[in-house]
This record gives structure tokens, sequence and C-alpha cells, in this order.
């Protein structure tokens, strides 16, 4: 029981309070202008008023329609007031009970005019290609996977292959037939040229090529056939060249060009050209080659072995990351120790002679890969090109060469000197 109302009504307050009388029963009522009517009652709702349709009559007391019906047309005159009871039967429509029944019907189209889809089996691949997508694995046929990558980055395998592939497209003829040796570098100057053009376009310039593969060319030959000064006198030939081919297509970053191209022409054909002379030395030329390109092989195989099994302090990681301390002493250990013996074998050089000659060339190579990673990395590419499979470009294994082969020139013109 609620407490007294304070405003003098002895009625109850809240649900104990009954529900007033209704003009006619209504039994059951939903939120909302809808209503759900009862049997002789009106169920159509006002829009306007829901109430409209209880409104007593000025000084009659009886319920009439409201003045502007929302359904004209009907049976049912305006202002007529209903009966005590709701209004009849004839006074309501079929829409008054049921108001969806003014929206139209959807007509049921029928389907016989639509084309037919019929059920016919996928076509099969033909035999011996599988179809595109990704094929479901079994235990008779398990998941491909591709092979993965080695810790150093590389594809353990495909490198292999192609560094014996390489090594013996340089041993084969330095042995055999040196004059097709002469040849083989030259094609791999220009691989080298084309790579590096390749690659510094990506930062905007635009060295012209033509001058730069002939100049390189020339250059390494004239290497070959005479010496130092002709070398130098290469070099300066490809840069003027390069200098006037360039006039040809106007000044704009004619400098960005120019210095590109500088760079490529000393990189790559002035450093080659070294190994040339290493190759022309008489009577023991291949020799030459063959103890620098041992000593830079066992510099990268001594490094890799140290860096993945105890490589741990990185040794220029804004650079290399993968390379490290533990590696570089693997590296040289390895050229020092391979050189020592080799060099004391084929030039009867003493063995510390020649592990300083190995510690040189290790040296020389890690710095040689170290300056093209820095040039990938400020260029921002990752690999010269994709011609070699796991190595990438072929200028990502003339890199260490390309330092090391000046170095040998110097130090076994001091150790084995050249007789004329």
């Amino acid at each position: 029981m609620s407490h007294p109302d304070p405003y003098g009504s002895a009625e109850p307050r809240g649900w104990d309070r009954p529900a007033p009388a209704l003009p006619w029963p209504e039994t059951d009522l939903e939120p909302g202008p809808w209503r759900r009517p009862a049997p002789g009652q009106d169920a159509r709702p006002d829009p306007v008023d829901p109430g409209a349709y209880a409104r007593p009559a000025a000084g009659t007391g009886a319920y009439t329609r409201p003045v502007a019906d929302p359904y004209p047309g009907g049976p049912v005159h305006h202002d007529a007031p209903w009966p005590p009871g709701g209004p009849s039967a004839a006074d309501r429509r079929p829409e008054d009970e049921f108001p969806t029944a003014r929206i139209a019907p959807v007509r049921d189209e029928p389907t016989d005019q639509l084309p037919r889809v019929r059920d016919e089996p996928a076509p099969e691949p033909p035999p011996g290609r599988r179809s595109r997508g990704r094929r479901r694995a079994s235990a008779e046929r398990p998941p491909t996977t591709a092979p993965g990558a080695s810790r150093a980055g590389r594809n353990l395998p495909a490198a292999i292959g192609v560094g014996l592939a390489l090594g013996g497209a340089i041993v084969v003829p330095l042995f055999f037939f040196l004059p097709a040796f002469l040849a083989v570098l030259a094609a791999a100057v220009a691989i080298g040229i084309w790579e590096m053009a390749r690659a510094v376009r990506r930062s905007g310039a635009h060295p012209p090529l033509p001058p730069l593969l002939a100049g390189g060319v020339i250059t390494v030959g004239l290497a070959w056939f005479a010496g130092p000064d002709a070398l130098c006198l290469g070099l300066l030939v490809t840069v003027l060249g390069t200098m006037i081919w360039r006039l040809g297509d106007g000044p704009g970053n004619y400098q960005r060009d120019l210095t590109a191209a500088t760079l490529i022409a000393v990189y790559v054909p002035f450093l080659a050209g070294f190994a040339a002379m290493l190759a022309a030395a008489p009577e023991d030329g291949h020799l030459r080659v063959l103890v620098t390109l041992v000593a830079v092989v066992l510099s990268d195989t001594g490094g890799y072995a140290a860096g993945v099994a105890f490589g741990k302090h990185p040794m220029a990681p804004t650079i290399s990351p993968k390379k490290s301390w533990e590696g570089f002493a693997g590296s040289v250990t390895a050229a020092a120790a391979g050189s020592a013996l080799l060099l004391w074998l084929l030039f009867d050089v003493a063995p510390w002679w020649g592990a300083l000659f190995g510690m040189a060339i290790s040296g020389a190579a890690v710095l040689g890969d170290l300056a093209e990673s820095m040039i990938k990395r400020d260029l921002g590419v990752k690999d010269m090109s994709n011609l070699l499979p796991g190595h990438g470009g072929l200028m990502d294994r003339l890199d260490s060469i390309l330092f090391a082969v000046p170095t040998a020139y110097l130090l076994l013109a001091v150790f084995v000197p050249v007789v004329v």
C-alpha cells in the first residue's frame, strides 16, 4: 500500500491505484499508435492524433470521428457520432482491421522467362597441367614448400652451384686459353656497368650507357696490352666520352648524371683493369689471378662459416647488419692460412709473407663488400639485379674481387717481381 496523496486525495498512488474506466472495453493494448482491435471496435490509426477516435463531441458526450478523415471515400460520413458500442461492421473497411492491406501486393512474376542455370561439370584441366589455385595436401601428396634461405640470407644450394659455374668460367680459359679470359673479363665488366647504371636510375640519375660500355671494354683491353699507364688513359677517355655524350641531352641534371657515370667508370672497368694486368704478366699471370681468387673465396667462405656459427657482434649494422666481427675474424684467418700455403707452393714465398698477403686481400674484400652494401642501401635496392640465383647480380659477386685485385697487383709486384 503506497502513501496517501499529499495533495489531499485519499486514493492510493502507484500500482495499487485501480485503472480508469474506458468508454468501451480495451482488453489488449500494444505500445505505439497501432491497436489490436477487440470485436466490434475501430482499428484505424490516426497518424496525427492517436486519440482522435476517442474525443467527446461538444455538449453531447458521444464519440465522433475526426473532421479530417485519413481514409476519404469510405462509407462513413464525417462528424457522424459513433454508436455507444463503437463502429458497426458496416462502417469498417477491410483495411481498417488490416492496415497493411493498403500496400500494393507484389506480383508473382513467372520464372519461366528466366534463363535456366544448367548444372554442368567443371572442365577438367588438360593432362599434365595443374589448374590454378592451391592444391589440397593429402597423405599421398604432401604440401610443397619453397626452399628456405639460410641464416646468412642466401639460397645456399643455388649459391654454391652458381659459384662453381662462375669459377669454372674463369679458371678454364685462364689455364687453357688465356686470351679467352680477356673476353670473359670484358663481358663481366659490361654486365657490371649495365647493373650499376640500372641501379643508380632509382636515385634519379641517368648516366649514358653506350659510352660507359664502350669505354669500359676499351679500358680493360688497354690494361691488358699496355699496363698501368694505358689503364689510366682508358679511364680518362671513358669519362670524357661520357661528358660529351651527355651534352646532347641538355643541361638538366648534368652534374648528377656525370657524377654517377664517373663513379661507375672508376668502380667497374678501372678496378677490373688490375685483373687484366695480373693475367697479362708473362709466364705466371694465370697463377697470380688464381692466388687472388682463392684468397677471396677463402675470405668469403671463412667469414660465412664463422658468422653463422659465432656471429654475435655486428660489424657495421647500419650498412650490412649480417656482417659480424666474428665473421671478419674467420675471413682473415681462412685467407691468411690458405694464402700462406698457396704462395709458398706456387711462388716460393715465405709463409708469413703469404699470410700477410691473405690478410690484406681479406681486408680489401670485406671493404669492397661493405662499399657495395652502402651503395645499395643508399639506392634502396637489395641486389643489383636478379641475374644469378642465390647471389643476386653479377656485381654482388664482383664487389669483393674488384677491391682485391688492385691490392693483389701491388703486393705481388713486391713479393714476386715480374721478370721481363
